[in-house]
């Protein structure tokens, strides 16, 4: 038995939360059970909280603030303690969200029109952000396995055609969860280096790691790596803290960070809200337990899953993560096409996951589960996509 519950059951609906509150825009219906949007249905640990009610508590004042001095090593003890990654304090800075950050690289890195390369199926802000900003997204899919792994497609990449831009990666991966090896992340550093790619590496779900697995920052694997690179971290989703943006970005390579944090500089996009240092520190200093506690339930909550579908709903396999708490659902045994797919989900079992097709094309007839919940939640979820199943290839 942990200090901590995760079983509790806390209603989010009518707190604006866009998990609950945004149903009827996102889906068509606000009655849906949501096991969608990537923040967990577990209370914010009291440790967070705490901080910030004494911070409040402490000073009447909400007024400009400085950074506080620990704000810096708190990040670098956390980055070497789980990750072995030896962080430098000026290599660092706040930014005020990853997505925001991923539009700040493509306007300051590159110009209309330019290349952002993506691997598919991938979080899907990667595709949509580098499009509104007019620049050209060039697609190399993901490989799949037999075993339903996703890999990299070096022969595509090493066949691309380009001039220079940025290649945007997912690591860990989401929707997928595949953690990249050492060996794939230096050959996909190399070749960037050489194609003129810069990376940017989305790392928000690293801290989450399963199964005794170890994330590998990716400007930790090579001289390539680290001199081609801009970093991006955060504490929110491991300790269910997106309200609050802690982001931050790592940049090794000195002149990568003087036109990056120099154009961030100029436009106040480095400087912090006040609660986001708090948090961020709260989070880092005070937070294993809670995450390692946090960890094994949700890998007991994927474990469920996997054997739910394998004993109950036949033509949905979970395919399990190496990291984070969201399940890939592969429902193409189902046979039904893109909006029939939605139909069974969204019209029949009344429950809101995210369809794999948002990801990319190659996401066809999947669907990602979030089981950041308590496992009432998550069975609940599960017998409604059970039954719903059952209901269609009865009428078939």
């Amino acid at each position: 038995m942990g200090k901590y519950n995760f079983d509790e059951v806390i209603e989010r609906r009518g707190s604006g939360a866009l998990k609950t509150d945004a149903l009827q825009e996102r889906f068509g219906r606000p009655d849906l059970l949501s096991a969608w949007v990537a923040d967990m249905d577990f209370a914010t640990p009291d440790f967070i909280r705490q901080a910030l009610i004494d911070r409040i508590n402490d000073n009447p004042i909400l007024g400009y603030t400085i950074e506080p001095k620990d704000y810096r090593p708190s990040i670098i003890d956390w980055e070497r303690k789980l990750h072995d990654w030896e962080i430098k304090p000026e290599w660092l800075s706040y930014i005020p969200g990853i997505v925001k950050g991923i539009g700040m690289v493509i306007n300051v890195f590159t110009q209309p029109g330019e290349d952002v390369v993506i691997m598919p199926p991938v979080y899907h802000p990667f595709r949509i952000t580098a499009e509104e900003n007019g620049r050209k997204v060039v697609n190399v899919p993901l490989i799949e396995d037999e075993e339903h792994r996703y890999y990299f497609d070096f022969e595509a990449l090493e066949a691309l055609d380009t001039r220079g831009g940025i290649l945007l990666l997912s690591n860990p991966h989401n929707p997928g969860g595949r953690m990249w090896t050492r060996e794939e992340l230096a050959r996909l550093a190399e070749i960037c280096k050489r194609k003129g790619l810069l990376v940017v590496s989305d790392e928000i779900h690293a801290d989450m790691a399963l199964w005794g697995k170890k994330h590998v920052p990716f400007s930790t694997v090579s001289e390539d790596a680290a001199s081609n690179s801009i970093t991006f971290c955060a504490p929110s989703k491991t300790f269910n803290i997106p309200g609050i943006v802690s982001s931050f970005s790592v940049v090794p390579d000195e002149k990568i960070r003087e036109k990056f944090y120099g154009w961030l500089s100029a436009n106040e996009f480095g400087d912090a809200p006040l609660l986001s240092h708090i948090a961020t520190i709260a989070a880092y200093r005070k937070g294993d337990e809670w995450r390692k506690e946090m960890i094994r339930y949700v890998e007991d909550n994927i474990r469920f899953a996997e054997d739910f579908c394998r004993l109950n709903i036949p033509g949905v396999k979970a395919l399990r993560p190496d990291a984070s708490f969201l399940v890939w659902l592969d429902c193409r045994e189902l046979g039904l096409n893109h909006a029939e797919l939605l139909d069974l989900f969204i019209n029949g079992a009344k429950v809101a996951l995210n369809d794999g097709e948002m990801f990319g094309k190659e996401g066809s007839g999947m669907m990602r589960l979030n089981v950041a919940a308590p496992r009432s939640t998550v069975e609940e979820v599960l017998q409604r996509i059970r039954d719903a199943v059952k209901e269609i290839n009865a009428n078939r």
